[in-house]
């Protein structure tokens, strides 16, 4: 691999890396949570504890209720209904 091939892949991860700290900040400053080390927010997002299976941040079908995806299509069957009927 030469010398400008891994100056490119170390400048897309840094920039990756960077872009994606700026999201989570931008959320944070959103909801009013305070950072204190930002550079962690690269792999971790900002409003989940990091705890892998807890009940407040993890999948909501633990919870007993729908996924984002099934209220989706839930949604759109609904929609699809009226407008069939009108």
């Amino acid at each position: 691999m030469s010398h400008t091939e891994d100056k490119i892949k170390n400048s897309s991860r840094r920039h990756k890396d960077e872009s994606a700290v700026k999201k989570q900040m931008k959320i944070a400053k959103s909801m009013g949570v305070s950072v204190d080390e930002p550079h962690k927010l690269a792999k971790h997002h900002v409003l989940d504890c990091g705890i892998p299976g807890c009940p407040l941040c993890s999948s909501p079908r633990k919870r007993g209720e729908l996924s984002i995806q099934e209220k989706r299509f839930y949604q759109d069957l609904k929609d699809e209904y009226t407008t069939d009927k009108d």
